[in-house]
């Protein structure tokens, strides 16, 4: 069944099917709402937040127009809004680290050299990603891992498609240049008395 074909049924009442609406795009908006918040490391909230677009679009799914967008497009709007709102209240009244629940878990094995240099590769390009202005964020998001094209995204972050290439070239040139120092690190540290070329 189609996204339309199910909107239909739930429209007109058959309001069980919502939960395989949400099966289709739950673990998406997850990892879209998961990356959203972990610049403002708030990712514990992912899964609250994720829970909010999808009873938020239940509330809403009466006015929504395929015309208009479609409905992934629909609901990757709604959960950027309402990561926007979740940051704009966070930074109104910040939150000391006791009282915020994050609760650091140490390692419960040792992990294999290959396997820190990979981690430490990731939380590179992490941190790289998070360090990007919001819309920007956004876009790349939305197009690498969610392999959105770039209509959709137009929609989801109200630009023109032409704005969308511009961010998602900003965005790139600006990770590739935060990397570009891990990129042609040597393997080894050179030694005392070794010889330089």
């Amino acid at each position: 069944m189609t996204d339309s074909q199910l909107i239909k049924e739930i429209k007109e009442g058959n309001t069980e099917l919502y939960s395989q609406l949400m099966r289709r795009y739950q673990r998406k908006i997850l990892t879209f709402v998961y990356h959203m918040l972990k610049s403002a490391n708030l990712e514990l909230l992912a899964e609250d937040i994720c829970s909010e677009t999808f009873y938020k679009a239940y509330r809403s799914l009466h006015s929504f127009r395929e015309v208009d967008a479609s409905f992934s497009t629909w609901l990757y709007t709604i959960a950027r809004n309402t990561v926007l709102s979740e940051l704009r209240k966070q930074r109104s009244s910040q939150i000391p680290l006791e009282e915020s629940g994050y609760v650091p878990v140490a390692p419960q094995e040792i992990i294999p050299e290959h396997a820190i240099l990979r981690s430490e590769k990731v939380n590179k390009v992490r941190d790289a990603i998070n360090n990007l202005p919001e819309k920007q964020r956004s876009a790349l998001i939305l197009r690498e891992y969610d392999q959105l094209d770039y209509h959709e995204i137009s929609v989801i972050l109200g630009q023109s498609i032409s704005a969308v290439k511009s961010l998602l070239f900003r965005a790139r040139s600006s990770v590739k240049n935060q990397l570009e120092p891990y990129l042609y690190e040597p393997l080894f540290e050179p030694f005392e008395g070794m010889k330089s070329r």
